[in-house]
């Protein structure tokens, strides 16, 4: 294990603001990541996990402890089709064609998703393209276009801090729920997550639910009547992430284009940290409130079904119709132009500024629809 000083931390991060690491640490072994988290603890020093960076606004006065980069790779695969004696658990749905991907915290997210698709598997396939690490999915249950991990995750490999040994957590022990889970909740800071565990199914079909893959596939195969493949739902949405800047391409600058000359493309709008706010979830009366206040403007608000009973509102439309519009600039700070979203870095911007944006469209929101986004 090598304990550097001083290390930028920027480059690190797809926003590219903030300061340095005091003391900086990337590790690929287990035993590392407990010696690390020792030497931290033994200077009392505060500790940070770092994943790729994707999620992240640095301090422009960096981390005054030590930063751990987790680099622990490795995919396996345990279970078949026609293996009866696969010890982990099955149900009517996924028996006999259930599989066990074991996936190292420092996996690229969207290889792993790759290497699924291509093994015919399903379960994460239109969570293809999301930046980040493996070991980043579980800490806020990352979603989109209709799946979360949630729906996959068997359980979690973590070092437990507070009782200084290495712990499994099955599924229901995370508690996941909307872009939460305990790691970023109620135990945030305790785990640092080494590896995950995701049940997926062989030979399953792609999930179709969200309306933008819907419209994708009946715009381009309109008289198909042979549902798209896995493989061919994947790149339909690394498509949809890319025509919203939400694709980074390594080798381009982040442009969402492969060559890196798409007219459209401004590399401002890849500078980001994908969507900075959450959909609000609202309660049955908090929706109808919303509702009426929508339509004493003549306006339709954008929802959706939510756990129990609740809806999700949309919060791009949020911001949108709260006068922040794609391409609003502040100064070095703005949005995207492809997506509501995505707060930018559009040149030089420094941590204070994107909070100051986002302290900006909260308080715009708010004012305008008594919704404070998280």
């Amino acid at each position: 294990m090598t304990i550097q000083e001083n290390v930028p931390l920027a480059p690190r991060t797809t926003l590219q603001v903030g300061g340095p690491a005091r003391y900086f640490a990337e590790l690929k072994r287990e035993d590392e990541v407990r010696q690390a988290a020792q030497f931290a603890k033994a200077r009392n020093l505060p500790l940070f996990v770092l994943g790729e960076g994707s999620n992240l606004v640095i301090a422009d006065s960096g981390w005054p402890g030590l930063v751990l980069r987790i680099a622990i790779g490795g995919i396996t695969a345990s279970g078949s089709t026609n293996n009866p004696s696969t010890s982990y658990r099955r149900d009517k749905e996924t028996a006999g064609n259930a599989v066990l991907f074991s996936v190292g915290a420092g996996v690229n997210w969207d290889d792993f998703v790759a290497q699924t698709v291509v093994q015919n598997c399903a379960g994460v396939e239109c969570l293809s393209g999301i930046p980040g690490s493996v070991g980043g999915t579980p800490v806020q249950n990352v979603g989109a276009y209709g799946q979360q991990v949630a729906d996959t995750i068997e359980s979690v490999r973590a070092l437990d801090l507070k009782a200084d040994r290495i712990v499994v957590l099955p599924k229901p022990a995370c508690g996941f729920r909307y872009r939460s889970s305990i790691f970023n909740t109620t135990e945030r800071g305790r785990y640092i997550i080494l590896r995950v565990n995701y049940r997926l199914k062989r030979g399953g079909a792609p999930n179709l639910k969200y309306a933008d893959l819907q419209e994708y596939f009946a715009e381009r195969f309109p008289d198909s009547h042979t549902p798209p493949s896995l493989a061919e739902t994947r790149e339909a949405v690394r498509e949809i992430r890319r025509s919203k800047g939400m694709l980074i391409v390594p080798g381009t600058d982040g442009c969402p284009d492969k060559d890196g000359r798409d007219e459209d493309c401004r590399n401002e709008d890849c500078r980001s940290a994908g969507s900075f706010f959450k959909n609000p979830v609202l309660s049955e009366e908090q929706f109808k409130e919303l509702t009426a206040l929508a339509a004493s403007k003549s306006l339709d608000i954008p929802s959706y079904p939510a756990f129990d009973a609740q809806r999700k509102i949309s919060a791009a439309w949020l911001v949108e119709q709260s006068g922040f519009y794609k391409g609003y600039a502040a100064g070095a700070v703005g949005i995207s132009h492809k997506h509501a979203l995505a707060l930018v870095n559009r040149g030089n911007a420094k941590a204070t500024d994107v909070v100051d944006l986002k302290d900006e469209i909260q308080r715009g929101v708010q004012e305008a629809w008594g919704i404070l986004l998280e």
